[in-house]
């Protein structure tokens, strides 16, 4: 199915299957692919001095992390417009959803606010969480200490997810998320600096921490674990919890990005995406052609005593499904810290703000990007660098935030992301 037109209303989650993700092949193959002759709305003009060469290295100067809170440089949007719906051939009227790119069943999510909840992923024993399965966006982020946290963004299946987490912190980059997606942030507490931060936003209202009572819908856990690692979020109770407290859960409107089915074109075959975060935090993901997802793998024993990388394959314990993304995209975001102090307690400021470098993957394939924020309050546009916007696959999509000081390695079929910190 072609997507001619993006839509800002939209909805249906992609089901993950089970298949077991295919040995990486020993040498990338050359391939050339049609490209959709439809292309939706372009979100921008290229910009002075971009490369009108599709695989240019990621590599580009950019700024180093620095103590300013942030970059100097901003992304002006031009002629940003999509349509709302399209007409299907029996003359019926389509809606979309703006995160997945992929025809509404039922449009009544789109009535009220996404949900980001951050996920905890570290100490070991919290896998598999419940609720990733369900989340149209996921984002990964270094934290501190070798950790990392996933933040997913929920609109469609809310109305499913009866059990998300564990719940975990806030951090200075949940912000960006806040804005970018119109939504309510459900977070367990935060450091006395970041919470701080946020009672000073002007969406701070949107920020709601662990609490007690059933609104809002935090619950301890069915696992045999002290209680910081066994509160989850029941999503499907959240809108009778905004009626009753009279919290805004309008209807948004979300930009979204760009998809299509058609493959594109891309020399580079990549089968397996190895993210190392530090001894204690790395996975890869493993491509089925089969069903045209990427399968999670999650370290399942650190490096701290041992030299061998080690891998299971995750799961998300509420759905009993494979974590697994029809699109992996790796962004390459300043890791900065807002001011000289923070540095000693690695209190991170992640600043997706204005554009950088990338990488799409999609149908086995490896395209060389660029991520744009053009606005504060909508999500990033992944474009190539002359501009021209690239295709997500229809479906869910899982970003890896690496820092800009991070390192690239290939073998064969196989990219390997090395988190470096500032």
């Amino acid at each position: 199915m072609k997507f001619g037109y993006w839509i800002l209303t939209l909805t249906l989650i992609v089901s993950c299957s089970t298949p077991t993700p295919p040995a990486s092949t020993p040498d990338p193959e050359p391939v050339s692919l049609p490209v959709s002759s439809q292309p939706t709305p372009t979100p921008f003009q290229p910009q002075a001095g971009a490369s009108s060469d599709p695989y240019a290295s990621v590599n580009t100067p950019q700024a180093a992390a620095t103590f300013t809170p942030h970059p100097t440089q901003n992304v002006i949007p031009e002629n940003i417009s999509a349509p709302i719906a399209t007409s299907s051939p029996s003359g019926e009227l389509l809606q979309y959803n703006p995160l997945t790119g992929l025809p509404v069943g039922d449009p009544a999510f789109l009535q009220f606010r996404p949900l980001a909840i951050k996920v905890s992923n570290s100490p070991d024993y919290v896998r598999p969480q419940s609720g990733l399965t369900l989340a149209d966006v996921v984002y990964e982020y270094y934290i501190e200490w070798g950790d990392t946290r996933f933040v997913g963004i929920f609109y469609e299946n809310t109305a499913k997810a009866e059990r998300v987490g564990p719940v975990r912190s806030g951090r200075y980059f949940d912000e960006h998320l806040v804005r970018m997606y119109h939504s309510y942030l459900m977070f367990k507490g935060a450091d006395p600096r970041e919470l701080e931060y946020f009672h000073t936003l002007d969406i701070d209202s949107f920020f709601i921490t662990v609490g007690f009572g059933n609104c809002p819908p935090y619950f301890m856990g069915p696992y045999n674990r002290e209680g910081y690692n066994n509160v989850f979020f029941n999503a499907a109770k959240w809108e009778a919890c905004t009626a009753k407290k009279g919290w805004d859960n309008s209807p948004q409107t979300i930009r979204g990005g760009f998809f299509s089915e058609d493959i594109p074109q891309s020399p580079s075959i990549v089968t397996r995406i190895y993210n190392y975060y530090s001894a204690v935090n790395y996975n890869f993901w493993a491509y089925d052609p089969e069903t045209k997802n990427y399968f999670r793998y999650q370290e399942s024993k650190d490096l701290i005593t041992r030299r061998a990388e080690e891998y299971s394959q995750l799961y998300d314990d509420y759905t009993k499904e494979p974590v697994a993304f029809e699109n992996v995209v790796v962004l390459f975001v300043p890791y900065i810290f807002t001011s000289q102090g923070q540095a000693q307690d690695e209190i991170y400021n992640p600043q997706l703000f204005d554009y950088g470098s990338a990488y799409v993957f999609r149908d086995g394939l490896a395209i060389p990007a660029q991520w744009n924020r053009t606005a504060v309050d909508q999500p990033i546009i992944l474009t190539h660098p002359d501009g021209t916007p690239i295709y997500l696959r229809p479906g869910q999509t899982f970003y890896q935030m690496m820092g800009v000081t991070s390192r690239k390695f290939t073998e064969g079929t196989e990219w390997r992301f090395e988190f470096v910190t500032p």
